[in-house]
């Protein structure tokens, strides 16, 4: 589907007019669809997803600025959001980075486990410094271990920008656990 199409149909949208928001959901579902599922790993999740989606985009279509975003990239960042939002919200307080330290080796004596936790708490406190999309990107590079091909899809960047994301985030990180 066409930029401008879906631009045209957006401001439509914006002004109430139901037929082209059923219209905008029929031709995009399947791609922000897909950004859901690819995220929250889980069909009926992502489903239930997509209706938040939708009803954020009849909301906040007057807030689409024609002239200086893509449409399919403002609709793709709104489903990201949204699924990453819902994969926050099903996790329990402790945080993947802790839960990754906590399966350390039984075999370490209980100084040594809480070593490997309070280095696991100090990354958490440096990555919640981090922009929350360039954070939630380190995170699953490197607990979910996702490809830098996977996370550009999943955030709607360019590959070559997604690089620069990590490292940069790296860099800060470093920078974080040195103080």
């Amino acid at each position: 589907m066409a930029d401008k199409e879906i631009s045209t149909l957006l401001g439509r949208v914006a002004l109430g007019d139901r037929d082209a928001f059923a219209t905008l959901y029929r031709r995009t579902s399947p791609k922000l669809f897909g950004i859901c599922l690819r995220i929250l790993k889980d069909r009926g999740e992502a489903e239930e997803a997509l209706q938040d989606i939708y009803v954020k985009i009849w909301h906040r279509a007057d807030r689409f600025l024609a002239g200086e975003a893509h449409p399919m990239s403002w609709l793709a960042a709104i489903a990201r959001n949204q699924a990453i939002d819902r994969l926050r919200a099903r996790k329990p307080v402790a945080n993947a980075i802790d839960e990754a330290y906590d399966l350390a080796d039984p075999a370490l004596d209980p100084e040594r486990s809480a070593v490997i936790r309070s280095e696991g708490r100090r990354i958490e406190a440096c990555l919640e410094e981090l922009e929350a999309d360039r954070a939630e990107a380190v995170r699953r590079a490197y607990v979910e271990g996702l490809s830098y091909q996977e996370l550009a899809e999943i955030f709607a960047v360019p590959l070559n920008t997604m690089r620069t994301w990590l490292r940069r985030s790296l860099l800060k990180l470093r920078e974080c656990m040195e103080r």
